[in-house]
This record gives C-alpha cells, sequence and structure tokens, in this order.
C-alpha cells in the first residue's frame, strides 16, 4: 500500500497554492493539493484495510497531505485506547493549524472521564499545536450536557503568544459565551483574558448567528482599548 503515490494521483496544484496561502510557515513544496472530500473518501476506503497501521507509524510525514490523511484516519478509530495512544504520537508532529483542527476522534465522545485529564495536561503543553487541540477539545466536548463551570478557567490559564493558541482560546469562549452565557459572561466582565484574546472573543461572538443582538451589544460596552 503506497499511500503517497495514491495521494499524489489526486494531486491538485493550483488547489496546493491556494492551501499554502491559508497555512503560513508551511512549505509549499510540501503540500500534494488533495481536496478535504477526495482525503475522507480515501481515508475510508484506507480504514478497512489493516494496513494502514503501518503509515500511521511512518512519523514524520514528509507531505502536508499525509497528515491531512493521518488526522483523518485516527478520528475514524473506533478503540479509545488504541485512539489515544495514536493520538498522543501524533501530536507532537503537527504544525499546522489546518490539520490540529482536523483531529477529531469520534471515540472521544464516548470516554469523557479519562478525557477531560488529558485535555488538562494537552492545554499546559508549551507545544502549540497540542495546546491548541486541547482547548479544541475541551470546546467540542464540554460546553453541551457535560459542561462543568470551573471547565471555563482552564484556557484562561493558558499565557501564549502564539497566534493559533490565543485565537483557540477566543473560539473558545465565544463559543462559551453562546452555549453558557452566565456562567461565561463573567470571563468577559472581570477581564480575565489578555487584551489581544479578549477582544478576539468579542468580536467572534459579535459575528456569532448564536448570540442575541442584546447581548451583543451588551458584549461591545467591555471591549478594551
Amino acid at each position: 500500500m503506497d499511500i503517497t503515490e495514491e495521494l499524489f494521483k489526486l494531486s491538485d496544484r493550483g488547489y496546493a497554492d491556494f492551501q499554502s496561502r491559508l497555512t503560513p510557515g508551511i512549505p509549499v513544496d510540501s503540500m500534494i493539493g488533495v481536496r478535504l472530500p477526495k482525503l475522507r473518501k480515501l481515508a475510508g476506503v484506507y480504514f478497512k484495510n489493516p494496513e494502514y497501521k503501518e503509515f500511521l507509524r511512518q512519523l514524520p510525514h514528509k507531505y502536508y497531505d499525509e497528515n491531512l490523511l493521518h488526522a483523518i484516519l485516527l478520528s475514524k478509530e473506533k478503540d479509545y485506547d488504541i485512539c489515544m495512544k495514536e493520538v498522543e504520537a501524533f501530536l507532537p508532529f503537527i504544525d499546522n493549524w489546518a490539520v490540529c483542527d482536523t483531529l477529531a476522534p469520534k471515540i472521544f465522545e464516548k470516554n469523557k472521564d479519562d478525557l477531560i485529564i488529558k485535555i488538562r495536561h494537552w492545554i499546559s503543553s508549551d507545544r502549540t499545536y497540542t495546546c491548541r487541540f486541547g482547548i479544541g477539545m475541551l470546546m467540542r466536548h464540554f460546553l453541551d450536557s457535560d459542561f462543568l463551570s470551573e471547565y471555563l478557567s482552564y484556557p484562561a490559564e493558558v499565557h501564549s503568544d502564539e497566534y493559533y493558541v490565543k485565537m483557540m482560546v477566543a473560539w473558545f469562549y465565544a463559543t462559551a459565551l453562546a452555549k453558557q452565557w452566565d456562567e461565561t459572561l463573567p470571563y468577559i466582565e472581570s477581564g480575565r483574558l489578555d487584551k489581544w484574546s479578549h477582544n478576539k472573543t468579542i468580536q467572534k461572538a459579535v459575528e456569532s448567528f448564536r448570540i442575541p443582538d442584546d447581548r451583543k451589544e451588551l458584549l461591545k460596552e467591555f471591549r478594551r482599548k
């Protein structure tokens, strides 16, 4: 099974150029240019063949598209322990937001008690995309029926100058405002976040269709100069 060869068969150089503009710092020559629907379709085929496990062990990958495919395959894993082991092996090699945000294992939904422990560990990491992944998983899995107010404090404890971490912090709190308004608003009222993340949270919340206009007007009053 030569996965890289199959990826090149699906290459679109124009799309590779487009993707390179969206992922600063990733060399365009590391992008094969496979569109996400085709990657998902390919992952569906490979996931039925146990040989794909060998591909997961071939870290670090050379190409951006290989990393995306890796993330999609891990997201399909149905055994939680295996999935977690593979995710933790992969996280140190993630070097961009797109691969980070594509990694979203469905099996995590069924293992919340262990997951929240892992999330705390990831969020405390000094690796940009490990930290971003942890905040993303907290946002995805713990702002609805499994929500506890203490979870809101986790991203607030992150002190990073990395753009892609700060952006995820803002995304988290904007989502929290949409889903858990009463518990989240004090974080904005009291200025718990750094100025950039604070203002970006308000911007994203004001742009959200899930937050009523009267609440948006209130949030605008807390913008920091």
